[in-house]
């Protein structure tokens, strides 16, 4: 049974059974209204038959009691009667209802200068008395469930609109297809769960879109070194080249892919949800010098100055070994972009790290993108040394994990500077808050990359 069906028939049970609930109440009222009207007639009678001096033939002084159900008063049996004056108040004029024997009666009582006049009759209703009320009442009933019905359907299509677009658009995401949204007005629960679908919607493009972009980016890393190595198998195999000069080849393709499977391995374990880092109070100064001294050889292999230095007293929150890992892949990228003579610099301060060099440095536009997975790597790649194109996004992973951010930026006097940004022990952010501006978005947020 469809939604629209259910929510009709709840509906039209609903309506109905008010609608019945309606015309019972209605019955007793006019019920309650027919006994006192009766009540008021046959007190007036009394009021009569007092003036008159009683029904034809009573003619001796003394309480007389009558019936009145055929319409002539006529005097009831002695044993009646004294029931019915025993159950009723003693003087005065009175009407209500009594019980005698198991029988409701209705009953008025009315002074005469002899004694006093009693008119009692049954109390049940002849279905004579009821039928023009109960026709009535039956049409207004049947009057009522119908609009009821007419109204229910208007409702539950009014209703189950929104669910069914709803469904009709979740079919069309699960499909595959993109930009699925749903009309929304109000401000409802409906509406709320219209806009939050939307929104689901636009996250899951979103998602999508960086998906795709990073296994095409992936794909295209991948497909250069394989075609690499094949190509000089295939030399070797027909003696066009050197042995020993294609197998320096292969070996360095083959480096390239293990750095990029291991970057893609490291990006994916960041990203798992059971991935936890430590939030501890670190010295930077330490991981400055481990930094450092881990990137020495390098350095002077490429003629490079590397420096480090602390500010006295420097400290932040998180994993030593994740931060050091971070500030690694910054050392890295910035002595393979560092010409021979210049200079690479380590700094830590109260909360940061940053990583500076004498290097080309970036675009301005390329600044907020800096950190995207394969974004420097694709922008630069035909003009510089570059790496896999996912150490900056790992940086990135790390910062994040952490709480803290990152940014890049370029020095008055040339080159680039990376900054990792932690939180102290004096301003650990409140759960589930943003980060400051200027940092760059979570993972997901957008498509990702970095050099």
């Amino acid at each position: 049974m469809s939604l629209r069906r259910r929510v009709l028939g709840y509906l039209a049970i609903a309506a109905v059974a008010s609608c019945a609930l309606t015309v019972l109440v209605a019955a007793v009222l006019v019920r309650a209204r027919l006994e006192r009207q009766q009540l008021v007639t046959l007190r007036n009678q009394a009021r009569v038959l007092a003036l008159l001096g009683g029904a034809p033939g009573a003619l001796a002084a003394g309480q007389h009691v009558y019936r009145v159900d055929l319409g002539r008063p006529r005097s009831v049996r002695p044993a009646l009667a004294l029931a019915i004056l025993s159950a009723i108040p003693l003087r005065g004029a009175h009407l209500g209802t009594v019980t005698i024997a198991g029988r409701r009666l209705l009953y008025a009582a009315q002074p005469t200068g002899d004694g006093r006049i009693v008119l009692v009759r049954a109390a049940a209703l002849a279905f004579a008395a009821l039928r023009p009320f109960v026709v009535s009442l039956l049409i207004a009933g049947l009057g009522g469930v119908l609009l009821a019905g007419a109204l229910s359907l208007l409702l539950a299509r009014r209703l189950t609109l929104p669910i069914r677009r709803l469904a009709a658009a979740t079919a069309r995401v699960a499909a595959g297809e993109r930009a699925v949204q749903v009309p929304v007005a109000g401000d409802d629960e409906l509406a709320g769960l219209g806009r939050a679908f939307n929104r689901m919607a636009a996250d899951l493009d979103r998602a999508r879109e960086s998906q795709r972009s990073f296994l095409e980016s992936v794909s295209h890393e991948l497909k250069t070194p394989l075609t690499s190595v094949r190509g000089y198998a295939e030399a070797i195999q027909e003696g066009a080249v050197d042995p020993a000069e294609a197998a320096g080849t292969i070996g360095a393709e083959a480096q390239r892919l293990q750095r990029l499977v291991g970057d893609l391995l490291e990006l994916a374990r960041l990203g798992r949800s059971g991935f936890a880092v430590s939030r501890e109070p670190l010295e930077l100064g330490a991981v400055v010098a481990e930094a450092v001294n881990r990137h020495l050889p390098q350095a002077r292999r490429l003629g490079v100055s590397l420096t480090g230095c602390a500010q006295a007293g420097a400290t932040a929150i998180g994993d030593h070994e994740r931060l050091l890992q971070a500030t690694s892949n910054l050392v890295e990228n910035a002595l393979r972009l560092t010409p021979a003579g210049g200079q690479v610099t380590v700094l830590g301060r109260g909360g940061e790290i940053s990583v500076a060099d004498t290097g080309p440095g970036l675009a301005p536009e390329d600044l907020p993108r800096a950190f995207e997975r394969f974004y420097l790597h694709d922008r630069y790649r035909s003009e510089r040394a570059v790496g896999s194109g996912l150490g900056l996004a790992i940086v990135r992973e790390l910062a994040l994990a952490m709480g803290g951010h990152v940014r890049a930026a370029n020095r008055p006097q040339g080159g680039a500077e990376f900054t990792i940004s932690l939180p102290t022990a004096g301003s650990l952010p409140p759960a589930g808050s943003q980060p400051p501006a200027g940092s760059q978005p979570p993972a997901g947020s957008q498509p990702r990359g970095g050099d």
